[in-house]
């Protein structure tokens, strides 16, 4: 309902404290209404604003993915492919056989559990290794069923190599540990390569995955926010039939205003501000199309609008009237002020 609207309009013998209530709660019920699909507006406005280009990017992706990865069936082959998750975790299985080879070699004893510090007396171990690795802890991490494990084999390939690294760096060139390690790293690092491209392969299909999965899960949120979207242009219709209901229902209730009241209401129209006249005009002329608005040539036939109009415009005017004499009490308050403050400062200099 307008807010330049209310129940004084409705202020007539014929209407009772029944209809009073229902107009109440019809306003109520609707700015209720109101206030949810504006929030339910600003959450799907919000979506559109973050997801858009990244909607627009995950189809490029998607479709990169679709072009680059369509191959015709082989005749007789399985219609149900290892996914690269399989892959991934067969590649982890493989690289435990790698990884059990080395900790067979005649060297890798020294490797096979976190180094003894306090026993071996190297107060300075912690000073120099930022991050100490050993194959028992990689072997438990590896097992781990908490979440806590390797995600992917490279994080195994980092730890192994950090075992050795941390050895050569820790002991001298000369020293038999580092002679050890770097011998056994290069090992390790041979394995690897001949691992590596079928790696590179799973990886990149990982990342294919997880880009379509993201595409699917960002098409079915905004498929969710359309609906949101449809359903919120609905419900406005809805409320703007029962405005329009709610307006006849007033339009029907309201008495007339009095002769009286419309020379007070010219009189009060005189009085405004240029910004208040125009939007007292602009009340007239939103319900009557043949009315010209213009505020330098003010010409109103109150007699001419409906009695819905001068409401409105009666109500607006009261209110807009309140306002001017309230800032303009405000002004002369700090007029007032600011002349005791100026006395204060002469009296201050004298």
């Amino acid at each position: 309902m307008d807010p330049t609207f209310d129940v004084a309009a409705l202020n007539n013998p014929k209407v009772t404290e029944d209809d009073l209530n229902r107009f109440r709660y019809s306003v109520y019920e609707i700015s209720t209404q109101v206030q949810k699909l504006e929030k339910q507006v600003t959450e799907v406005e919000q979506f559109y604003r973050s997801t858009d280009v990244q909607v627009n990017s995950a189809k490029d992706k998607g479709r990169e993915k679709h072009l680059a990865g369509t191959k015709k069936p082989q005749h007789g082959a399985s219609s149900k492919e290892a996914t690269p998750s399989d892959t991934m975790q067969e590649l982890m299985r493989q690289f435990s056989l790698i990884l059990h080879q080395m900790t067979q070699h005649k060297w890798a004893w020294p490797f096979m559990e976190p180094v003894d510090v306090e026993g071996l007396g190297l107060y300075d171990y912690y000073e120099i290794i930022e991050k100490p690795m050993d194959f028992t802890t990689i072997k438990r991490k590896m097992d781990a069923k908490d979440g806590s494990g390797y995600k992917n084999v490279r994080e195994i390939y980092s730890d192994v190599r950090l075992i050795f690294k941390n050895a050569m760096k820790y002991n001298d060139e000369k020293n038999d540990i580092h002679v050890m390690a770097k011998t056994l790293l290069e090992k390790f690092e041979k394995k690897w390569l001949q691992l590596l491209p079928k790696v590179a392969r799973v990886e990149n299909g990982l990342l294919k995955e997880e880009a379509q999965v993201q595409l699917e899960t960002q098409l079915a949120q905004k498929a969710t926010y359309a609906n949101m979207a449809r359903d919120i242009n609905v419900a406005l219709c809805d409320v703007d039939l029962n405005l329009n209901r709610l307006k006849a229902m007033v339009m029907e209730k309201c008495r007339k205003l009095s002769t009286q009241e419309k020379l007070a209401l010219t009189t009060a129209l005189s009085r405004l501000t240029l910004e208040n006249l125009t939007r007292a005009l602009q009340i007239v002329s939103e319900n009557n199309p043949t009315f010209q608005l213009n505020v330098d040539e003010v010409n109103l036939d109150l007699d001419a609008q409906s009695d819905y109009t001068l409401w409105r415009l009666n109500i607006f005017v009261k209110r807009a009237l309140e306002d001017q004499e309230k800032a303009a009490r405000d002004i002369v308050v700090n007029d007032n002020d600011n002349i005791e403050d100026k006395k204060n400062n002469k009296r201050k200099r004298l």
